[in-house]
């Protein structure tokens, strides 16, 4: 009697972990999963680097992002324009491109659509597909910095991975203090490449300073600055 109850019981456990696997699989189509995920980053990313965002919009379930966009959404309607929260007058948008493959005459569409948008003072494209080499220079026409993501780069942020260290951007009077305390110039602090995942993320440019500051381990509590080369 003793065996046959452990094995009700062991059949109800196996059930049981059975039970939550299936709760938790995905029965939606991938393709909304990766605009929900990139679309919620981005959200993530402009707030970090100072924007207003809608809250509400950034936090949406999965399946609140189905309802409200379906299995396959329309492009248009995923676009992100939101105000700089130290001047409400200088907007950024943010695009989803198609997954076709980008050339000139895809970025004058993009171009000549957003002229009317009073306003934007940045743009970020979020591509599904390669862009030529003709194409990227052609954004450089544009009266306001383009920067583009790859799809892919956004579907994790990496701003909250466990080991990701705490990252502050000096204001321009803060370098300066800096520098002044410690007698320093820009060349002699360690540097970030403009190219750095995280020196993307938040949209720094060259000769900003970031204050990282490691409190986990391997690496133990420490303070570090580094200048944007």
């Amino acid at each position: 009697m003793a065996e046959e109850g452990c094995c009700e019981n062991g059949e109800s456990r196996v059930n049981e972990r059975t039970r939550c696997i299936w709760e938790t699989v995905d029965d939606g189509g991938v393709e909304s999963k990766r605009f929900y995920l990139a679309r919620t980053t981005a959200f993530e990313m402009l707030r970090d680097r100072g924007y207003e965002v809608n809250e509400a919009e950034m936090s949406l379930s999965l399946s609140e992002f189905r309802s409200v966009f379906g299995e396959k959404p329309d492009l248009e309607h995923l676009r992100i324009c939101v105000p700089l929260r130290s001047d409400p007058r200088k907007k950024i948008l943010v695009v989803f491109m198609e997954s076709e493959p980008i050339t000139v005459k895809t970025i004058r569409v993009i171009h000549s659509q957003i002229s009317n948008n009073v306003g934007v003072r940045a743009m970020i494209l979020i591509l599904q597909s390669k862009m030529n080499h003709f194409a990227q220079k052609e954004l450089t026409t544009f009266p306001f910095p383009v920067e583009t993501f790859p799809i892919g780069d956004l579907l994790v942020n990496i701003t909250k991975h466990i080991q990701q260290p705490k990252i502050e951007v000096l204001t321009k009077k803060e370098k300066e203090q800096l520098l002044k305390k410690h007698s320093l110039e820009d060349k002699h602090l360690p540097y970030l490449q403009e190219s750095d995942s995280f020196v993307r993320y938040y949209g720094l440019k060259k000769k900003q300073v970031v204050k990282i500051t490691y409190s986990k381990e391997p690496v133990g509590s420490f303070v570090t600055y580094r200048c944007i080369i």
